[in-house]
């Protein structure tokens, strides 16, 4: 996609080839939309459109339907995108320790952050080195109404001096593939490091080692709806004063201290921690949040007498514990009339799918397995869901 493709699209005739094709839009009917649409239109513009309604249909997950209608999208600039209510939390937090801030976005993609860091009241000025997804984040914050601009270029080549907060978001892609380790970021480590050192806020890879955050920086993990979706460093005036955070949204549940749990033998009840309280390392915030203790001190299962509401972990009943052997679980699926059965492991080497099928749940009852090891011995419960 160029930066002319998203253009053409804002004006008369291209605004109403796109307007055609979102109300005419069908997933999998793009080829019968591009023929239809080819007979009256130009074919150059009728491809970006079709593609523009493609994407703006599959934008909604991420930022709702109400603004994805109206916003520009790039395919990389789009997957690649913050959803809105991890934004808006960033946002929100951003504009509480500095109302009012003037943000710089390094690497602000099609302008999820700046959309969000806006309506929070602050000030923005993003920065993006591919022309599509920067004419794209402009047209965005025009498209939704918000203030700010979009300048194209390298982030390590801006002046950052006239900005209160800088915002990064480091490309974590490499020839079209994920990019784990910190050090393989564009830009480098080294620069991001170096923004750390004043007032900022860095998103990065859920799976960043602890020991590579640096000295002096909050880390922040975050889960929508149960899935981890990214942590974030904070810096200078957006410090919290904790180490490590782990924030669950849509809840907005935060904790920041691990206590001392004790271990002990496996409870009525399992919890099984959020990703986000997992990553942050706060397994034992669970245990003192449910009056519990740990299954083993090494795995990221908490147990206990009673059931206790939490946003922190999701809890199952255990019914029995079982031997961990292929024959004994395929005789308590028959036994049991277990037909919808879900597999949850930690601590061992297991493939859910794969038990599953070994197993051949066929019944009418619905179970859950929970497999995990305790010292050198995996372990099974059969366990319920509460209600």
């Amino acid at each position: 996609m160029t930066p002319h493709s998203i253009t053409t699209l804002l004006t008369s005739p291209g605004s109403d080839v796109l307007a055609e094709a979102c109300a005419s839009f069908t997933p999998g009917g793009e080829l019968q939309l591009v023929e239809k649409l080819r007979r009256r239109y130009d074919a150059a513009v009728v491809t970006a459109a079709v593609t523009q309604a493609s994407l703006r249909h599959r934008a909604v997950a991420k930022f709702g339907a109400d603004d994805a209608a109206r916003m520009y999208f790039t395919p990389d600039g789009l997957e690649q995108s913050t959803r809105t209510a991890v934004a808006a939390h960033r946002s929100t937090r951003i504009a509480s320790a500095v109302p009012g801030a003037s943000v710089i976005d390094l690497g602000c993609g099609i302008g999820g952050d700046l959309i969000s860091a806006a309506r929070a009241g602050l000030r923005v000025t993003g920065v993006e080195r591919d022309p599509a997804t920067a004419a794209a984040a402009a047209a965005n914050l025009v498209a939704l109404g918000l203030s700010g601009e979009v300048l194209l270029g390298d982030a390590e080549e801006q002046d950052l001096s006239p900005y209160e907060v800088v915002f990064a978001d480091p490309a974590r892609r490499a020839d079209g593939r994920r990019v784990f380790d910190h050090n393989a970021y564009s830009p480098p480590w080294s620069f991001i490091s170096s923004l750390l050192e004043g007032t900022a806020c860095v998103k990065v890879a859920p799976g960043i080692p602890h020991d590579a955050v640096p000295e002096g920086v909050e880390a922040e993990w975050v889960s929508d709806a149960g899935e981890v979706k990214e942590a974030a460093l904070w810096s200078g005036k957006l410090h919290g004063g904790a180490a490590r955070r782990a924030t669950l949204l849509p809840s907005g549940a935060s904790v920041a201290v691990a206590p001392e749990a004790e271990v002990g033998p496996v409870g009525r009840y399992i919890y099984e921690p959020d990703g986000a309280v997992v990553r942050a390392g706060l397994v034992t915030a669970v245990a003192a949040e449910v009056n519990g203790w740990l299954l083993d001190p090494r795995i990221a299962y908490v147990t206990g007498p009673f059931l206790v509401e939490t946003a922190l972990a999701s809890a199952y009943e255990v019914i029995e514990a079982l031997p961990y052997k292929e024959k004994a679980l395929k005789s308590w699926v028959r036994t049991n009339d277990i037909g919808t059965l879900e597999i949850k492991k930690r601590g061992v080497e297991v493939d859910p799918a794969v038990l599953r099928k070994k197993l051949a749940p066929k019944g009418s009852q619905t179970a859950t397995l929970i497999i995990t090891r305790i010292g050198r011995d995996a372990v099974a419960y059969s366990c319920r869901r509460p209600g």
